[in-house]
């Protein structure tokens, strides 16, 4: 399961060792908008959602295809045996990589 908790912005762009500017722009947010979220402003949940793919979960948007979510819908409905199968084995190479990287 991806992780769905969002820390503050500001935490998470400090991170990362961007700028304003440079973080919200990859989420299609201006920077003074993204100064406000930073400063408490409620934050719709598709900018939530935008930023945890984009920051969280490091997905590069610009490689996702529609093609992309309709294979995965496609095996999920029916292999759901062989999209289980590979999505353990998916999380268990992530797994193995992040552990790799901090030692």
């Amino acid at each position: 399961m991806l992780n769905t908790t969002i820390e503050n912005p500001r935490e998470i762009r400090a991170k990362l060792g961007l700028n304003q500017q440079e973080f919200w722009s990859r989420i299609g947010v201006t920077q003074s908008g993204g100064s406000r979220y930073e400063s408490g402003r409620n934050m719709p949940k598709p900018v939530r959602e935008l930023l945890r793919l984009v920051h969280v979960e490091q997905i590069d948007l610009a490689a996702v295809r529609r093609e992309d979510f309709e294979i995965t819908a496609y095996l999920k409905d029916t292999h759901p045996d062989l999209y289980e199968s590979l999505r353990k084995a998916m999380k268990a190479g992530t797994d193995t990589q992040a552990q790799g990287e901090a030692a």
